[in-house]
């Protein structure tokens, strides 16, 4: 049924690609007039490097959100669901996804070019797992941390008006991620000048209970805009659970099973809430103040059952655990900003000073029926911690020069403080429990990043232009493992190069190539060496001798652009040295613990296509494939070995403006293998559908169901000669809802989610 599903996606998105090309492509419809929204990076307009762009005071009516932008890299047209494009990112608009509107983050990345999200939550870009996400252009410790997998699953995507994405980011990013970037800019609330007041209040009721719900609101009173958003959602989920592993036994020579399954049942809650406040002292100084909160409580129960061979033919393990428990967090930060702009030709400064603070963990009790050999039922408690603090500041100096280029400077702190606890108790009752020094233990980091960037661009006559970069890092790391009462230390010092070109073709094409350096550095999971318990059969720890990967990213760009039609190709190569791997070893009897390694090196390298334009003239469709070959070289892990393999993946969405109140779309996501040091992770099938209907100008109804087929998993097999294993996991993810949205006030006329201009006729 997959194969049948992937061969009839990719045929139908090759297809929309090369058939785009006699589409006539839809006209240009410009959104309403608003005033500024209220931080600098909501307006999801980013200056050529990605930086948030200039905005005006909130008193003054800013231009229109869609209009015509000439930058020094390419200009942009287009409606709001336009893909937009700078020297160094692209940006999409969720506008027109009917999943963002009643599903999760991961919904919506899903459904972005060069972007995978696998059923863990675990984001990748072409293929590397190693991504940073920022939010509104600044670092985000909820979605960079152990939990981030957890709270892409949860967060709603309705918080987020476009998703950029930059796979060779200039030099004023972090260049920690060796995938690259994916920065989330916060949906606006707009107020047309002359209105005080506007919002909008989203509702959607699910199968099975499942419900989401939010608002947002903002009100000017002279200098002064005051913004609040708040979204509720309640979400099932079900997770199974199949593994076959076979074991080498040296006594006998024979592979010996073990069977697992396991199967988990439960519901998931998640509050946000975000206020802010924008202060214009004055034409030239601007002041910012938000406070945001985010809360997720996800909890199940479920039974796991494993029997395991002996040589004999017999079995000699079996168990059954019953388990209650899940995942629990509270995410809260402020971030003050002032912004003063030094004159009247672009010159600017801005400084700005986060703080987050961040509570989660895991936390499950297990009762153990032990059936082969005997054992007297027993309890087993696993409770985690982690006590996250982060500290960010930003200086940022932007001045334009007459040569018609730009220079940026900047300085960033970040200085992050992680306590991680681990805790395991065994016995026969609750108040009768013994903690099990193998995998009980406290580990302590302090990391510190200093960071100093430049970046000049300017154009070389009328069709070139390039922009250099230069990235200064010093990154301090202490590491305490208080258990043992072992400390280390490590200090690196790195520069991080970027370059960017673009040659303009003609009116509608042009040339891209991109070069920049990154770093993937281990988070603090990754440096523990403590062991932390899955089962009796599984245990997973850090590698406190694990070094940070560095990648060398290359990129060839062409790119067409006719009004609303769109298409793009890349070649590209990245260059890995000290990859990360994860790495799994028999410890005997059995057990087996995973964790991660330094591979010798990894090279991916591939083409990426990507295409949207009309079929018809109410007919759209988006669409984009990636055909990559990967290389990996062990570099003397044990169990692993030399591996290449090429595979495809892609994505495709059709959009059909059936009247000019009703939409359709049926969306489909394809990932494909991807290679590990000791096996592969198989490909995997997404289908969505979704329908919106404008009631009037206030309300809209909408309809969607996520995963129609129900079977989006994963299967991960590893092949060693000492042993052998296969994992499929499966989600309960197909959900259906139905909700209503009402704006109010002086906003957009249209629902904020969403575009209901038809394309013109012809177009």
């Amino acid at each position: 049924m997959k194969s049948f599903k992937f061969a009839l996606m990719l045929g139908v998105a090759v297809s929309g690609i090369a058939g785009g090309a006699l589409a006539q492509s839809a006209g240009v419809t410009s959104a309403p007039t608003t005033t500024a929204p209220s931080t600098p990076a909501q307006t999801g307009s980013q200056s050529p490097s990605g930086q948030p762009a200039t905005q005006q005071p909130a008193t003054q009516p800013a231009p229109a959100q869609d209009a015509p932008a000439a930058v020094s890299d390419v200009t942009v047209t287009g409606r709001a669901d336009q893909i937009r494009t700078s020297i160094d990112s692209q940006s999409y608009s969720l506008a027109n996804d009917l999943q963002a509107t009643t599903g999760t983050l991961a919904d919506a990345l899903r459904n972005l070019p060069s972007v995978e999200v696998d059923p863990d939550g675990n984001v990748s870009l072409r293929g590397d797992s190693n991504v940073t996400i920022l939010v509104d252009g600044r670092p985000s410790t909820q979605f960079n941390g152990p939990s981030r997998g957890q709270m892409i699953q949860q967060i709603p995507a309705s918080q987020y008006s476009r998703v950029e994405v930059m796979t060779n980011p200039s030099a004023a990013y972090s260049p920690e991620g060796s995938g690259g970037v994916i920065n989330l800019i916060t949906k606006p609330t707009t107020v047309r000048p002359g209105q005080t007041t506007s919002g909008s209040i989203r509702a959607n009721i699910g199968d099975g209970g499942r419900y989401n719900l939010g608002g947002s609101v903002a009100h000017v009173s002279g200098k002064t805009t005051l913004s609040a958003d708040v979204g509720l959602r309640h979400d099932l989920y079900l997770s199974e659970l199949a593994r076959l592993r076979e074991r080498l036994d040296a006594g006998s020579g024979r592979y010996l099973q073990t069977r697992q399954t396991q199967s988990i049942d439960g519901d998931s809650d998640s509050v946000f809430v975000r206020l802010a406040a924008e202060y214009n002292l004055d034409a030239k100084t601007q002041f910012v103040a938000e406070l945001r909160h985010t809360d997720v409580d996800a909890g199940g129960g479920g039974v796991a059952l494993s029997e395991t061979d002996d040589a004999a033919g017999g079995i000699a393990s079996a168990y059954r655990r019953r388990s209650d428990g899940g995942f629990n967090g509270q995410f809260s930060g402020v971030t003050g900003r002032m912004l003063r702009r030094l004159d009247d030709k672009g010159q600017e400064w801005s400084n700005e000073l986060r703080f987050d603070r961040n509570r989660f963990g895991y936390s499950s009790d297990t009762l153990v029926d032990q059936q082969i050999p005997v054992v007297s039922p027993f309890l087993e408690v696993l409770d985690t911690g982690n006590r996250q603090d982060q500290l960010g500041f930003t200086s940022a100096y932007v001045r334009p020069l007459s040569s018609g280029g730009k220079l940026r400077l900047g300085y960033e702190l970040q200085a992050t403080m992680l306590e991680q606890d681990n805790a395991v108790s065994r016995g026969p009752s609750k108040a009768a429990l013994t903690p099990d020094p193998l995998v009980t233990n406290r580990f302590d980091v302090d990391q510190t990043v200093h960071a100093l960037y430049v970046t000049y661009e300017r154009p070389f006559g009328e069709k070139l232009s390039g922009q250099f970069g230069l990235r200064l890092e010093q990154a301090n790391l202490d590491l305490d493992q208080v258990t043992t009462g072992i400390t280390t230390f490590q200090d690196y010092f790195r520069a991080y190069p970027t370059g960017h070109f673009q040659y303009q073709l003609s009116e509608t094409e042009s040339l891209k190539a991109s070069y920049s350096r990154r770093i993937q550095r281990p988070g603090p999971a990754e440096l523990n060496p403590f062991l932390t318990f899955g089962d009796p059969q599984n245990y997973r720890s850090g590698n406190p001798d694990l070094e940070p990967q560095e990648t060398d990213s290359f990129e060839l760009t062409w790119q067409k652009r006719v009004q609303q039609t769109f298409y793009q190709a890349t070649l590209y190569y990245r260059d890995t040295s000290g990859a990360f791997t994860q790495a799994t070893t028999d410890l005997g009897g059995g057990v087996f613990l995973t964790r991660p390694e330094n591979l010798g090196s990894s090279t991916s390298s591939g083409l990426e296509l990507v295409a949207s334009g009309a079929l018809a003239p109410t007919l759209r469709y988006n669409a984009s494939v990636n055909l990559y070959r990967q290389e990996i070289e062990a570099g003397g892990i044990i169990g692993a070995e030399d591996r290449t393999g090429e595979a495809v993946s892609g994505r495709l969405s059709l959009n059909w403006q059936a009247t000019p109140k009703d939409f359709v779309q049926v969306s489909s996501v394809w990932s494909g293998d991807q290679l590990l040091a000791q096996g592969r992770r198989e490909q995997s099938v997404l289908v969505n559908l979704g329908y919106r209907h404008k009631l009037n100008d206030k309300w809209s109804l909408q309809m969607t169901v996520r995963d129609l087929f129900d079977d989006f998993g994963s299967t991960t097999t590893l092949d060693t000669p000492a042993f052998r294993d296969r994992t499929d996991q499966t989600f309960g993810g197909r959900a259906a809802y139905v909700g209503f949205t009402w704006t109010f006030g002086g906003g957009q006329k249209r629902p904020e989610q969403f575009d209901f201009t038809p394309p013109p006729a012809g177009g």
